[in-house]
């Protein structure tokens, strides 16, 4: 059985982390290189990196700042932010990252998806997938690091989660809107139904508010990993003090 992974998010804005509740609001929370070092040393299995305004900035993430981390991190990290060619998804490797995520660009062109995996192989290429309920179904929202462009699009969450998966993606997050920043816990009902469809890893996003909040998303939904942000930064819950818990409740982790 492979272990569930504990994965920080770090939201990047002007070259600091910041987090915000439901995309909005953001606060500046603390520096790049300490909060992934600190996470690091607490046991993060990986860490994510999230340029928010790249793409509606129309942008790629920042090189400083990448190379910085990649210098001290001995643990696997992805980044994302305003990946929209083959040549920005390849600099953002060759400085270190271990896998690249697009969210925006995929939806505008969803044959870019098959044609980083063509180059760089499915394990290298995630798609993060924004959603939240609108009437009686789930849809994908893009733009979403910029509150004056964030847009629902047309695409039904799970018919996208489908065709991801057959262009090649090799990972999917599903960050849960309607539940970001509120640590009410994570979106169940949703995320369980999105796993049933998933045939790759499926990462779990937004409303982690203490530890049973993860213990009752692996033990509901099978997800292979909880991505969480808010609850690291502001220390509400330790990484490695979590693990703990979830071990002694059963679920398989890396300790």
């Amino acid at each position: 059985m492979l272990a569930k992974r504990i994965i920080p998010c770090l939201d990047v804005m002007n070259d600091k982390v910041v987090k915000g509740v439901k995309f909005r609001n953001h606060e500046v929370v603390g520096d790049i290189l300490e909060l992934a070092l600190l996470y690091c040393e607490q046991g993060a299995d990986e860490l994510v990196f999230y340029d928010i305004t790249a793409s509606p900035e129309n942008r790629v993430t920042g090189r400083e700042w990448l190379s910085r981390i990649a210098e001290f991190l001995d643990i696997p990290f992805c980044v994302a932010g305003g990946i929209s060619s083959v040549r920005q998804a390849e600099e953002i490797l060759h400085s270190g990252a271990d896998k690249i995520s697009i969210n925006t660009p995929a939806i505008q062109n969803p044959s870019f998806i098959n044609e980083l995996v063509q180059i760089f192989g499915s394990q290298c290429v995630v798609i993060g997938i924004d959603s939240s309920f609108h009437g009686s179904d789930f849809y994908v929202h893009k733009y979403t690091g910029d509150t004056r462009k964030s847009t629902k699009t047309d695409l039904k969450t799970f018919d996208w989660i489908k065709e991801v998966q057959d262009r090649g993606a090799g990972e999917i997050v599903l960050n849960c809107m309607d539940m970001d920043g509120t640590r009410e816990g994570y979106d169940i009902i949703q995320l369980k139904k999105a796993k049933e469809l998933c045939y790759v890893p499926l990462i779990a996003s937004g409303g982690a508010g203490k530890c049973e909040d993860f213990l009752d998303l692996f033990k509901s939904t099978g997800v292979d990993g909880a991505l969480a942000a808010g609850i690291f930064h502001r220390k509400t819950v330790i990484i490695r003090e979590l693990k703990e818990f979830l071990f002694k409740e059963g679920i398989h982790v890396r300790r």
